[in-house]
């Protein structure tokens, strides 16, 4: 094969869109092989059930009612005050440990330079993965949300909308995240690399470590201008409070609209 470095601007395309003509097929193969690897579907999907399954029944006193916090946590278990950290875990999970390491992967086996050579654009496969990774959220948040209702019998939103809000931007938020770190990392082991040194700072910025009322006051305060500690100091808020975190909401939207379009200019094809 006489592949060059011809990036996919080099190659004509038809102004009917033909390039991304079979966009439904490679989605559909994309999703098979993503469906095929134990571990992408384990941290895309189960691992934040997990996390809560295994905080809830390994740390004691997680499953007793709070009884000596001020109101909203006056009354609630420990771990009902999770699940909106577990949400937040889901989007981290599948936006810095798998999408960057599978689309830094296809740059480094020359994937991406190679569909530039054919009728389907590359830009086809990075949207079926982010589709995918999308999909695979959803559905771990739900998991997630329904393994916290049936088995911690906690309780629902009190403000679903608000909540539904921050899920969105932080969807936004880290996956433009995601986006800036597959973008220039040259190998699969690069991305992973980068994505877990960005993955877990977040998580003790969201409270996975110290969640609601036990949170120490800087990490809250450091935690509200990051993505990750954002999303969750606002799911937290739309879910116990009964305010509106503005402040939270901002900061997400600002982290989308400076890495998205970062991470669409830088990134590299081969």
């Amino acid at each position: 094969m006489t592949t060059t470095a011809q990036g996919p601007a080099a190659v004509p395309r038809s102004r009917t869109g033909a390039g991304w003509r079979g966009a439904n097929r490679l989605l559909g193969t994309e999703t098979a092989v993503w469906l095929r690897d134990a571990g992408t579907v384990f941290f895309g999907v189960v691992f934040p059930s997990v996390v809560l399954l295994g905080v809830g029944f390994a740390i004691p006193g997680m499953r007793d009612p709070i009884t000596d916090a001020p109101p909203p946590w006056d009354g609630l278990t420990p771990i009902a005050t999770y699940l909106p950290i577990v949400l937040a875990t889901a989007i981290g999970t599948s936006a810095l440990t798998v999408m960057p390491v599978t689309l830094a992967t296809f740059r480094e086996k020359g994937v991406l330079r190679r569909l530039a050579t054919t009728p389907m654009r590359p830009q086809g496969l990075i949207a079926s993965h982010l589709v995918i990774n999308l999909g695979a959220t959803l559905v771990s948040s739900v998991v997630a949300l329904a393994v916290g209702m049936l088995v911690f019998d906690a309780v629902a939103p009190g403000r679903a909308a608000v909540v539904l809000l921050a899920f969105v931007l932080a969807v936004a938020a880290m996956f433009a995240l995601g986006t800036l770190v597959a973008a220039r990392a040259a190998r699969g082991t690069t991305a992973s690399a980068i994505g877990m040194t960005i993955y877990f700072p977040s998580l003790l910025f969201a409270g996975l470590w110290t969640p609601g009322p036990v949170m120490i006051d800087f990490i809250r305060e450091i935690g509200q201008f990051t993505p990750l500690g954002a999303a969750s100091q606002a799911m937290t808020e739309g879910w116990f409070g009964d305010g509106f975190p503005a402040l939270q909401m901002v900061v997400m939207v600002a982290w989308t609209a400076v890495l998205l379009p970062l991470g669409v200019k830088l990134f590299r094809w081969s």
